[in-house]
């Protein structure tokens, strides 16, 4: 009996400290963010902005968004906090979108526009192809775990 505690207790402590690194591993090794007046260029010519905000309805402790998200000609840029974890994109849609199964269900009309890697701003440059207004939202999406993040209405 007192083994199998003993390996009962290994085995969780085991998979507390590997939960935490999944969680603690984006924070860790983050590029810097990009510099505020890059954001803030963005922001000054900004054609639409829209809101991540921590309520959507797929939203979760560990899966969220707040902040402002301004989109110019050329560029997207973010400036708020976004719960830190591996593999994020951001994707144009052009419906609403606030649930893992609305976004898997129209992903295929979506734009992957590029990589999240820092959580508390980015600015990313829009393909040139891509004409901001076909779209209406901003979708945060984590690629590896098939999380919804966050979403903002921008038009």
């Amino acid at each position: 009996m007192k083994r199998i505690l003993l390996v009962a207790s290994h085995l969780l402590v085991g998979g507390i400290g590997f939960a935490l690194g999944i969680y603690a591993l984006p924070i860790l090794t983050q590029p810097q963010s990009p510099a505020m007046h890059e954001v803030q260029s963005v922001t000054n010519n900004a054609l639409y902005t829209g809101t991540f905000q921590r309520d959507r309805q797929d939203s979760d402790f560990l899966h969220w968004g707040e902040g402002s998200v301004s989109i110019s000609d050329d560029h997207i840029g973010f400036v708020g906090k976004l719960a830190p974890g591996p593999d994020y994109k951001l994707y144009l849609s052009p419906q609403f979108i606030e649930t893992e199964q609305a976004f898997l269900q129209h992903k295929h009309t979506m734009v992957q526009i590029g990589d999240v890697k820092t959580f508390d701003r980015f600015s990313l440059p829009i393909p040139e192809s891509v004409e901001t207004a076909n779209y209406n939202t901003v979708i945060v999406w984590c690629e590896t775990f098939g999380q919804f993040i966050t979403s903002a209405r921008y038009k």
